[in-house]
């Protein structure tokens, strides 16, 4: 009787784990490996979009000024 409620122990807390695995897949799960030149791309890449919307703004109201001097 012992050897068969230590299986049926064992099998309960197998199939515990594999439910658990099926709701949180990547629990605990590191990021991925960034190496220090593609972190500084990513940040080079960062500082030219922000350099751009900084200026799409004053390009914009150049252009609308141009446009109502033109009328």
């Amino acid at each position: 009787m012992n050897r068969k409620q230590a299986l049926i122990k064992k099998m309960a807390k197998r199939t515990k784990a594999r439910e658990n695995k099926k709701e949180h897949p990547n629990h605990g799960a590191k990021d991925r490996y960034i190496s220090k030149a593609d972190r500084a791309k990513l940040e080079a890449a960062e500082l030219e979009t922000a350099e751009l919307k900084t200026a799409e703004p004053g390009a914009a109201q150049q252009s609308a000024s141009e446009h109502t001097a033109a009328e």
